[in-house]
Parts: structure tokens; C-alpha cells; sequence
């Protein structure tokens, strides 16, 4: 019950924090990698590759996934670098109170985030497809980083290796008298170890995992809810039959 109380709380903190310092920039569509296992696969590598450093996600057990086709020898080999258990949740490799030092508090807890972020104006993997690709170098932010989709993060950017150093263009126009930075695109100034496609790839396959894992059933649930119908519309038709057979010598 303490776990389930503290993992709501982390929720509740995740959508505080994108309502009072998330930014204006449209999200881009997250693209869906639900079937896709070999995509999942992919995710879940850089997710313990890049995430779990810093970030648990406490409700995710390592060998939960078999279940996108992983064997327990392939997960212990590639996926585990901070338990020797299998069946152990997925723990954040850095300790608490260096993480509270070095942040001002801890990292949340990752593994309700593809839900929690959902808004008005996109889903939760729509906003982190968007958060994780907006990020861009600002001297005059403790970590050198800051994000169009969340200004003044405390988060620097992990992946920038991958995606190389990139400036923002933005074009200021006035609404109702109020001027309004709009982003027109992005400019390379570093290249990364990807190419732009590749690392939107990359994210897209990240983010999907993430999805996944905030609800691993989801694809059942979907599959089920289809058969529930298909069979109430038949029951349907049988009880109209029914109830025209009982009544039909009724004057």
C-alpha cells in the first residue's frame, strides 16, 4: 500500500511539474511502436542504458519482459546493471541523497510517466517523443541544457551524444498585442553519433517501451475489449430473436 501511495504522489508531481514549467511548443505525434517488438526490444535498451542510471521505474520487474519476446538469459546479459535478480524491480543506480545534492530532489519514478504527462494538446508519449528531442544547449542553465517542451529542466540531456548539440530557430510574431516565439525549425551545430532520422527512430523507440511498460497489457486489453463486443452485438441479435419468438403469439 506504501508503494501504491508513493508511486500516485509521483504521478501527482509529474503533472504539476509539465502544467507549471511546460512550454508552449507544439507536440509532435508519437509514433506507435505498440506491435513492434523488435522496437520495444530496442527501447528497453536505452531505457536501462540511459535512464536507470538516475531514474527507477518501481512497478517494472526485469522479467516482465519476456513478455515483448526476451528470453531471462537475454535480459540478465543486456538489460540488468543494477541487480543480479531477475524478477527485482527496476532501481535507479545512483543513490538518493546524491541524486537530491546534485538535483535538488530526486528523479521521479518512470514507469507511469507515458500516462501521467497526457494533456490537452497530445498524449504522454507524445509529450516525451517531443520533450526528448527538444532539448538544446543554454549556458545560463546550471546543467548547460534547457527544453522547448520543458523550459528551465533540471534534467540535462543524456542522449546528446546521440543527437549532437542543435539550436532552436524562432520566429517572434504578436498575438492580441503579446509577442509570441513560434519554432521554425532547428540548425546542427554538433553532429551526433546518429543522424537526425536515426535518433528520431531511436526516441520513437524509447518512448514506445516507455508506453508499454506504463501498461503492459494494453494490447490484450485492446484484443479482449474487441471480443467482448463482437460478442455482445451476437447476444444482441439472439435476444431480439428471442424476445420476437416469445411475443409473437401474444395479441
Amino acid at each position: 500500500m506504501k508503494r501504491i501511495i508513493t508511486a500516485i504522489s509521483l504521478v501527482f508531481a509529474l503533472v504539476g511539474g509539465a502544467q507549471a514549467a511546460g512550454g508552449d511548443v507544439q507536440l509532435d505525434k508519437a509514433p506507435d511502436r505498440s506491435h513492434d517488438m523488435a522496437a520495444l526490444q530496442n527501447g528497453a535498451k536505452l531505457f536501462v542504458n540511459y535512464c536507470v542510471s538516475c531514474h527507477s521505474a518501481g512497478f517494472m520487474r526485469y522479467n516482465r519482459m519476456r513478455d515483448l519476446g526476451l528470453t531471462e538469459a537475454q535480459i540478465k546479459e543486456n538489460l540488468m546493471f543494477t541487480t543480479d535478480k531477475v524478477g527485482d524491480v527496476m532501481k535507479a543506480a545512483i543513490n538518493p541523497l546524491q541524486a537530491k545534492e546534485w538535483f535538488g530532489a530526486n528523479p521521479p519514478d518512470l514507469t507511469l510517466v507515458a500516462r501521467s504527462r497526457a494533456s490537452h494538446s497530445g498524449t504522454g508519449a507524445d509529450y516525451l517523443y517531443t520533450y526528448m528531442r527538444t532539448y538544446y544547449r543554454d549556458e545560463t542553465k546550471p546543467t548547460g541544457w534547457n527544453n522547448l517542451a520543458f523550459p528551465s529542466v533540471g534534467m540535462p540531456h543524456v542522449l546528446w551524444e546521440l543527437q549532437g548539440e542543435r539550436r532552436p530557430i524562432l520566429e517572434t510574431t504578436k498575438v492580441n498585442g503579446q509577442e509570441v516565439q513560434t519554432l521554425k525549425g532547428w540548425e546542427q551545430v554538433k553532429p551526433g553519433t546518429m543522424s537526425p532520422a536515426e535518433y528520431d527512430q531511436a526516441i520513437g523507440d524509447l518512448v514506445g517501451f516507455m508506453q508499454w511498460m506504463a501498461e503492459p497489457v494494453q494490447n490484450t486489453r485492446k484484443q479482449l475489449g474487441m471480443w467482448v463486443l463482437a460478442f455482445l452485438a451476437v447476444f444482441t441479435v439472439i435476444a431480439w430473436k428471442l424476445n420476437a419468438a416469445y411475443w409473437k403469439d401474444v395479441k
